[in-house]
């Protein structure tokens, strides 16, 4: 599925489930760049695309948390590889409500890496792409942000900062010869989720990446997985508070 972006593809997130499965769809002929934490821990990732495909993989040290390097991690990687083809933010996670409700660091720390870390990386790749006048971008939204709940409103609250932001920078790119696509998952079924009981509709990384590299392939803005959230989406916002407080995660 090369024909859907141009490369270099970049993976944000390099040692996510969803982040290396996209990264396999979107492998060949292309050069990947794989950015992570713990880079030189990367074989079984890099082995993967590899295999699907890839011309190149490289492995890059990324810390999403730590601001200060996005600006140089993206004019690195400029400079290395030429103007990116696709950024993939695959990054995020999930936290503990339970000790977010008490535990304002844990809160800030979900909050910083799903949504301050997001729009800091995505400003910085919106203006190196917009200068280039080319490339995609893939975020990942979820069901989650489209209304939060009060079982995980602290992600949830992450999560609809994130979508509302792409949603802007969107609009803002159009025009320019980038193009930004919104993922919103439902439930998926991977390490983040392990132990908790799936929500239906649930996916699992590969069926959320397969949906997402057909999204990018038709030019889409956004894409609910599975498909049939859609309608649910609708209907989730009309629901009556009095209802919705008790709507489990």
């Amino acid at each position: 599925m090369n024909d859907t972006v141009d490369d270099p593809v970049v993976i944000f997130g390099g040692r996510s489930e969803i982040g290396v499965e996209l990264a396999c769809r979107l492998a060949f002929g292309a050069t990947v760049l794989l950015a992570a934490r713990g880079a030189d821990r990367l074989d079984a990732e890099i082995a993967a695309v590899r295999d699907a495909g890839a011309v190149a993989v490289h492995a890059m040290e990324f810390d999403a948390d730590d601001l200060a390097a996005h600006g140089p991690l993206v004019a690195d990687l400029i400079a290395e590889h030429g103007p990116i083809g696709a950024a993939v933010l695959a990054f995020g996670i999930l936290g503990d409500q339970t000790r977010a409700e008490s535990d304002a660091a844990h809160a800030l720390a979900v909050v910083h890496t799903d949504y301050v870390a997001q729009v800091s990386l995505l400003t910085h790749l919106a203006a190196a792409m917009r200068e280039a006048g080319r490339g995609r971008i893939v975020v990942f939204s979820s069901i989650a942000g489209v209304r939060v709940r009060r079982a995980n409103y602290v992600y949830g609250s992450a999560k609809a900062g994130l979508d509302g932001f792409a949603n802007g920078l969107a609009d803002a790119l159009h025009g320019t010869g980038v193009r930004l696509l919104i993922v919103r998952p439902g439930f998926v079924v991977g390490r983040m989720t392990a132990g908790m009981k799936p929500a239906p509709p649930a996916s699992t990384p590969a069926q959320v990446a397969a949906a997402t590299a057909r999204a990018l392939a038709r030019g889409r803005r956004t894409v609910a997985v599975p498909w049939m959230l859609r309608p649910v989406f609708s209907v989730m916002r009309v629901v009556p508070q009095a209802i919705w407080r008790r709507m489990p995660r």
